[in-house]
């Protein structure tokens, strides 16, 4: 009698009741808020459809209906977060048959992308460009996102206890609450974000040279309210002064990445530094360097082969 009521409920609002079951308190905020605005958008399209009538074809109607002012990417992200949901919901037995099975993700055409990565060759005449002084800085902040391909708030977190330079590492256990004005240290994105970065023999030394004076537990980085577009802004000044394309932070991430994967680090290496829940993550999000590789290496293979006859 209550799976019977339960399978009459509203499909949003079993959702809502699932994301305050088993996200709240259990989820970084940030992405808490992005299940939220899934809810919204999911009360908005189907606001009175019920958990029973959730079939295959429904479902698809809905992620059709998203898809026409979302792109392909977004779509698949809006489907990711409510299929949790909806998995639990057959599991419970208050949906016969899994209705995202098969399903098409479709999306608007995309827009034009700026670059996401710059080449070795552009980081060379980026890092040029640097003013790099005997104090901490923007500058010093983005040669050593480019050097370890530290998320943004890892890097802020960053405090002299976290640096071993006996063994050239830089421990990752925190993030920096930039997006509160109160700032404060907050947990990791996840489980595999904590880690032990290696550095490069030079940037270690230059390092222990600038915040040997600075009070161990206090952030480098971070004096007053920092703002994303700060630190992007002074990336763009060094981009146009090098005759680079602009990118941003996140984007020196990816030229970190980039130029790891070409140098043929292994992807299972490049998911752990760059602390990926799974070599999943980086294989979708670097799939067309992975892929212009392969081409590569068939290339070396059919020369090897040609030469045993």
């Amino acid at each position: 009698m209550v799976r019977r009521k339960k399978s009459e409920q509203l499909l949003h609002k079993y959702f809502e009741e699932w994301i305050h079951l088993y996200k709240t308190d259990a989820v970084r905020s940030v992405t808490l808020r992005k299940y939220y605005m899934t809810l919204q958008k999911v009360a908005e399209l189907v606001p009175n459809l019920k958990l029973k009538d959730l079939s295959r074809k429904e479902y698809q109607k809905l992620l059709n209906e998203y898809a026409l002012t979302h792109e392909k990417q977004t779509t698949m992200d809006f489907h990711h977060q409510l299929k949790g949901a909806i998995f639990d919901a057959v599991d419970e037995g208050l949906i016969e048959i899994n209705p995202t099975r098969k399903i098409i993700i479709k999306g608007k055409k995309p827009t034009k992308k700026k670059p996401k990565f710059i080449n070795q060759f552009e980081v060379q005449a980026l890092l040029k460009q640097l003013n790099l002084t005997e104090e901490i800085s923007w500058d010093w902040y983005i040669l050593l996102i480019t050097k370890t391909g530290l998320r943004f708030s890892e890097a802020l977190a960053l405090t002299p206890n976290d640096f071993d330079f006996s063994k050239q590492q830089i421990n990752i256990t925190k993030t920096w609450n930039y997006k509160s004005a109160k700032g404060g240290f907050q947990p990791t994105k996840n489980k595999s974000s904590i880690r032990k970065v290696q550095i490069d023999w030079q940037t270690a030394m230059q390092f222990s040279q600038l915040i040997k004076n600075l009070k161990p537990e206090q952030p480098i980085f971070v004096k007053t309210r920092v703002f994303n577009s700060t630190v992007n802004n002074r990336l763009k000044v060094l981009c146009i002064k090098a005759d680079v394309s602009v990118i941003t932070i996140h984007g020196l991430r990816h030229t970190h990445a980039s130029l790891l994967l070409f140098a043929g680090v292994t992807i299972a290496s490049v998911a752990s530094r760059l602390g990926h829940s799974s070599m999943t993550t980086t294989q979708e999000t670097y799939l067309h360097i992975i892929q212009e590789l392969e081409n590569q290496d068939n290339d070396k293979v059919m020369k090897h082969l040609a030469t045993l006859f």
